[in-house]
């Protein structure tokens, strides 16, 4: 299997299965000298992982994390620091139940990896799904730590989810406090009764819905991205849809900009104090493939989760028509726990697209 490496300068390869003994990361390209431990990573770790509330998977990972080469402590530095060499990740497994996949091990699950996996490899890991699981994404999520410490303090990369279902927040309420204080990340507390209603309704009769998560990124500079085959907003998307479940994804005023005069979706310039200050931000702080300084606005989508309960029909491996309820522990909305990681992956593109500037223009 090709293509588990991410990035140009600072290159991320994941490993590991859903149901493996463990999976982790190598990142490449860490600059030496950045403070870096386990305590840095976990809290981004402990967003993500499953069990922490009966809204996401009920399976209980820790998700503790390890650090096994890539840094140095002794009396001089005063703390763990990056030496430049690749930082090697592990987070362990340590409640898998493979079982619960045995009755599908030759069905395919509709809406899931589970038939391209087949006609490309000729074999997959059934238990879970393998590499094809949102477990994987734990990894790209201890990663994305380590880009946040590339990136610096005064760049500030949030995300939330604005949509479950058919239920949307609203935007007047919209307060980031409020998204570290429940559950579903969402940046309205007044919704929260009403997802949890939902998804309450959608757990009993065994099925799952969608979700759309916008990412705020501030503090950002002007200059960063390549105006043709590495522009910044086609990275970012091209990163947000390699996460698991994503179908979709709109910059600034995505496709509402399809329906708005020129005058509108221009964002128009006034002198500032320290340069530029746009009237509004309806191209997601990129232009020309290059940052405006602006906050990056972005929305994703992801779909319904393909594991239920709810009998569907389906193909086996010897192509004979048949039915198919998945059992085991899944989220009812995967779009929750996508949170972390679409922060985690924005980082993962700045970081990148910082170091690739700083090497071009000094």
């Amino acid at each position: 299997m090709s293509h588990n490496t991410f990035g140009r300068l600072f290159r991320v390869t994941t490993w590991g299965e859903s149901h493996g003994p463990a999976l982790g990361a190598v990142v490449d390209g860490c600059p030496p000298g950045l403070r870096l431990d386990e305590g840095m990573i976990q809290p981004w770790l402990d967003k993500r992982r499953p069990g922490s509330s009966r809204h996401v998977s009920p399976r209980q990972e820790a998700d503790s994390v390890r650090i096994l080469s890539g840094t140095f402590s002794d009396d001089r530095t005063g703390g763990a620091i990056t030496t430049g060499a690749p930082i090697s990740l592990i987070i362990e497994n340590t409640d898998v139940r493979s079982k619960d996949y045995a009755d599908i091990r030759d069905k395919w699950r509709p809406g899931h990896a589970d038939y391209t996996y087949d006609a490309k490899y000729g074999v997959r890991d059934y238990r879970g799904g393998g590499r094809s699981s949102a477990r994987e994404t734990a990894a790209r999520v201890a990663a994305g730590a380590i880009a946040r410490q590339v990136l610096g303090v005064n760049t500030h990369i949030r995300a939330a989810l604005v949509q479950l279902g058919d239920l949307k927040i609203d935007r007047t309420s919209w307060d980031w406090e409020a998204v570290d204080n429940n559950p579903f990340f969402s940046p309205d507390a007044g919704i929260v009764r009403a997802w949890e209603t939902r998804l309450d309704e959608l757990r009993s009769a065994g099925s799952s819905t969608g979700a759309i998560v916008e990412l705020h990124v501030s503090g950002m500079t002007a200059g960063l991205g390549e105006p043709v085959y590495g522009k910044l907003d086609a990275e970012l998307a091209a990163a947000m849809m390699s996460i698991p479940a994503a179908k979709g994804v709109e910059i600034g005023a995505g496709f509402d900009a399809a329906s708005m005069r020129g005058e509108t979706a221009a964002d128009g310039m006034r002198a500032g104090p320290d340069g530029p200050q746009f009237t509004s931000n309806h191209n997601g702080g990129v232009l020309g493939g290059i940052s405006t300084g602006q906050d990056i606005v972005l929305r994703v989508a992801i779909k319904p989760t393909s594991s239920i309960r709810i009998e569907q029909a389906t193909l086996d491996r010897d192509f004979e028509e048949t039915t198919i309820s998945t059992k085991g522990r899944h989220d009812p909305c995967v779009g929750i726990r996508a949170v972390p990681v679409v922060e985690a992956m924005a980082a993962l593109v700045l970081a990148d697209q910082m170091l690739r500037n700083r090497g071009q223009n000094g």
